[in-house]
């Protein structure tokens, strides 16, 4: 009988830390140093109760002034079960001339069980603020001392440098053929007239003497810039006097191309036809300034 006595006093002394409304109360604060003027500060509270306490939200601080250096910016409370998470954001107004140490206030939670209500104390939290220039500010020649924020780093652009080099080494070629083939150079055009003849009439034997007079025709009529007759070989000559030294030849070839194609019964022969090669070829040489 007195053991159980016993047993039942000690259940009834254990029955107040059984019935605390709080099972588990934090505040969760972040450094306690290195703000200056205008920095926010966050808190969290976290507060898990037993079952039949709530939290009372009008206990909390209200948002805007809470003295003349602090600000309560934003409060947000979540709740999961029996589980409240209170965030509030703070925000300081002060520029002291020296490190100084300040204080979040503390304040009471108000928890209710039916009609009863049950405080809870959020303790206050100390930190300190730093000054945003120095006391004694020194001076130069120039007026105030300054001091600029560091520059950010560059960033590499070595990769992109490659990168456009070789782009261009491949590009420079292309535009430069393109621009052969669509006549942008017309010098260079000039240069390689009698070369293109040359290679076609080595497919060419006598019995293409049409075809060997055309190809002669069309490489002095686009080194001529229009049709070249033997009336403007003079023309010709004012504008191109290289072609002086084979003018004998010329006038042999408008001769030859008029009696081949306005005559009857002309008969075509293997010197003939070599004569216009070698026509080709000297011009071949005059374009080259070899001659």
């Amino acid at each position: 009988m007195r053991i159980l006595l016993i047993m039942v006093l000690s259940l009834l002394g254990c029955s107040g830390s059984i019935d605390q409304p709080v099972s588990y109360f934090n505040v969760e604060t972040p450094r306690p140093f290195g703000y200056v003027n205008g920095d926010e500060i966050p808190q969290r509270i976290v507060i898990e109760t037993r079952p039949g306490i709530t939290l009372q939200t009008g206990s909390l601080p209200a948002k805007g002034s809470i003295n003349r250096w602090l600000n309560l910016n934003q409060i947000t409370v979540k709740q999961s079960g029996r589980r409240y998470q209170i965030d509030l954001l703070y925000q300081v107004f002060y520029a002291p001339l020296e490190v100084k140490s300040l204080t979040l206030p503390g304040f009471t939670v108000q928890l209710n069980q039916g009609e009863k209500s049950i405080g809870q104390n959020v303790p206050a939290w100390s930190f300190t603020l730093s000054p945003l220039r120095e006391l004694v500010a020194r001076q130069s020649e120039q007026g105030e001392y300054l001091r600029p924020d560091s520059p950010p780093p560059l960033l590499a652009n070595t990769q992109a440098w490659y990168g456009l080099t070789a782009s261009l080494a491949i590009a420079a070629p292309i535009a430069t053929y393109l621009g052969y083939l669509y006549g942008c150079f017309p010098n260079m055009t000039r240069r390689t007239v009698f070369k293109r003849a040359l290679r076609k009439l080595a497919g060419l034997s006598k019995t293409d003497m049409e075809q060997a007079l055309t190809v002669i025709h069309h490489a002095l009529n686009s080194l001529n810039g229009q049709p070249l007759f033997a009336s403007r070989l003079s023309d010709f000559y004012r504008r191109n006097p290289q072609y002086l030294q084979i003018k004998a030849q010329l006038v042999w070839f408008f001769n030859y191309s008029n009696r081949y194609f306005f005559s009857d019964g002309m008969i075509t022969v293997a010197q003939d036809f070599q004569q216009l090669k070698n026509l080709c070829e000297q011009c071949r040489k005059i374009e080259r300034g070899s001659r």
